[in-house]
């Protein structure tokens, strides 16, 4: 069947090629400049009608083709890397990329997203293919494309990032934070000293809160923060942005650096994971408590199960630990378990726990509202009703049910009595369905505390995750040093936090440059070597004794 005349040109090579070159400039543009996703239309399409108008692969008067191969070729394969990033999670840390890669990143559950990269793989594949069609075609490319190449390595993001790294090892001044670090120590702690229960939800900032913008999605953790102490304006810096680092950062008062260089086994996954600090556990490890971790994902993911053990916690689950236990183990997610089943564990494990007679220390981290679309329980479903499959808020409203419920499930038991429940998203959401709206102002982090000695309220203070780990000992009836631990200060004091002292850019760039600190925190990671022996002097060996003659050897001239 012949081809109709108005569709006669998808039969010429140029046209596809100009084709996916546009397809691509608009999705690089609508994702870098954060345009809704159809402004890649208007731009491929004013792509196609430039490429129209000045002929671009059929010149007026062509040249023969030349077999050559695009300079440009790493630069835009180094572009289609970056928009990746972006389109994946909003902002590009390059501490995540690096930490995940030294930390190991097996049993990743995200399926989707192993997807994406896939379909992202062969778009690029056929960018490049098309790129070097028409560099290959139109000579008028060729005499401006190593110009090209150089404007596309300079102005890519991803490339600023590391140039900003590298600068780090030749700064000044490499210790500004180390300087200001406050080594976690109890000096005191009360003679009934109270349970803790850590819910992390992942994601769920604060800025859900505004009913103008985003409804009832957050309305079940303003009700649970009418019961107890809503901390407000709580920032996130640098490195504390991805899950690991929002947990080191509210556990142990420091933003993640990656180990990078300090790390000799390159090519396998890290063995600890910041082995040169004190963190929450180990504080109340060494006060006599028993502490579990629960978390719907696996633990092998990131460095999650490494970093609980090596820091005082007995009891570390996660997918392939909880699995087994579900009455239906098909009842999963991408990730893992949904948060429905991961808190009746929980609930269990408290049970147990509390049975001992030991203060006790519960850490979860619930899955539902993970971006891009969250994972909502069936729970969640039976009670809002039937999920599109992309609307964050419907899974950020079953997060933050599902975390009420679990409060009230063990209130009505009496498990709380005396306990201090900590509410925390343990960092800023990536880039999801409601990204234009969560942008659009100041964005803040949920933490809350709930016990029977919080005073009711709320606090608004320039601060950021480091400043959990104080509060919360604080909140628990320890006495630390002047309020402080790691680079926080206790939000229930009046000690100044880092962000109320200095403005957080000027943090972030005294971040990027340190070097003391980030070797403080990895200390230990390198076993030391002990000192080689010298091996014991050797008489010289003569054939025969004549050839000894017994004369010092010649001084060199």
């Amino acid at each position: 069947m012949p081809i109709p005349p108005t569709l006669s040109p998808l039969r010429r090579p140029r046209w596809w090629a100009l084709l996916v070159i546009g397809l691509w400039i608009g999705h690089a543009a609508a994702t870098v400049t954060l345009l809704p996703a159809w402004g890649l239309v208007p731009i491929a399409g004013a792509w196609l009608g430039l490429g129209w108008l000045l002929r671009w692969g059929a010149p007026r008067h062509p040249r023969p083709p030349v077999r050559v191969w695009p300079w440009s070729l790493l630069p835009i394969a180094l572009w289609g890397l970056y928009v990746y990033l972006a389109a994946s999670f909003g902002n590009v840390d390059l501490a995540a990329v690096f930490f995940h890669l030294q930390a190991g990143m097996t049993d990743h559950g995200g399926v989707d997203r192993k997807l994406a990269a896939v379909l992202y793989n062969l778009s690029m594949v056929a960018l490049l293919v098309s790129f070097t069609w028409l560099i290959r075609r139109d000579h008028r490319w060729r005499l401006w494309e190593r110009l090209l190449a150089l404007g596309l390595l300079a102005s890519n993001p991803l490339l600023f990032g590391i140039t900003q790294r590298g600068a780090a090892i030749v700064t000044d001044d490499g210790a500004w934070l180390e300087r200001r670090y406050v080594a976690p120590v109890i000096r005191q702690a009360p003679e009934d000293p109270p349970n803790l229960l850590f819910l992390y939800l992942e994601s769920i900032e604060r800025t859900y809160g505004d009913p103008e913008r985003f409804g009832d999605a957050y309305a079940d953790l303003e009700a649970l923060g009418e019961q107890g102490r809503v901390f407000e304006a709580v920032r996130q810096l640098d490195n504390t942005g991805w899950t690991m680092a929002g947990m080191i950062a509210s556990q142990c008062g420091t933003p993640l650096m990656p180990a990078g260089l300090l790390h000799d086994s390159q090519f396998e996954p890290l063995g600890q994971v910041v082995p040169g600090i004190d963190c929450l556990g180990d504080l109340l490890a060494d006060q006599g408590y028993r502490l579990a971790y629960l978390g719907g994902a696996s633990t092998a993911f990131a460095g999650k199960g490494v970093f609980y053990q090596d820091h005082g916690f007995d009891t570390v689950l996660g997918r392939e630990e909880l699995r087994p236990r579900l009455e239906d183990p098909e009842y999963l997610n991408n990730w893992g378990l949904y948060d429905d089943s991961l808190y009746d564990f929980a609930l269990e494990e408290i049970r147990r726990l509390d049975e001992t007679g030991a203060p006790w220390g519960v850490v979860t981290l619930s899955l539902a509202s993970h971006a891009p679309y969250g994972y909502p329980a069936q729970s969640c479903i039976d009670r809002q009703g039937e999920f599109d499959g992309t609307d964050i808020l419907y899974s950020v409203e079953c997060s933050a049910w599902l975390a009420r419920n679990l409060v009230e499930r063990l209130e009505a038991e009496g498990l709380l009595e005396n306990t201090l429940v900590v509410i925390a998203s343990d960092h800023l959401t990536m880039r999801v369905s409601a990204w234009d709206e969560l942008i659009r102002d100041e964005r803040d982090n949920t933490f809350m505390l709930l016990g029977p000695e919080v005073p009711l309220g709320r606090v608004r203070r320039e601060s950021s995750l480091l400043d959990v780990l104080p509060t919360v000992l604080e909140a628990m009836g320890f006495e630390i040093e002047d309020n402080r631990a790691g680079l926080g200060a206790s939000l229930l004091s009046s000690s100044p936090t880092l962000l109320e002292q200095y403005d957080r850019e000027f943090v972030n760039d005294r971040l990027r440059e340190e070097t003391a600190l980030q070797k403080h925190m990895w200390d230990g990671l390198v076993p030391e070597r002990p000192p080689e022996e010298e091996p014991p002097e050797q008489e010289q060996v003569v054939e025969n004794p004549e050839d000894a003659t017994g004369e010092e050897p010649a001084m060199v001239q």
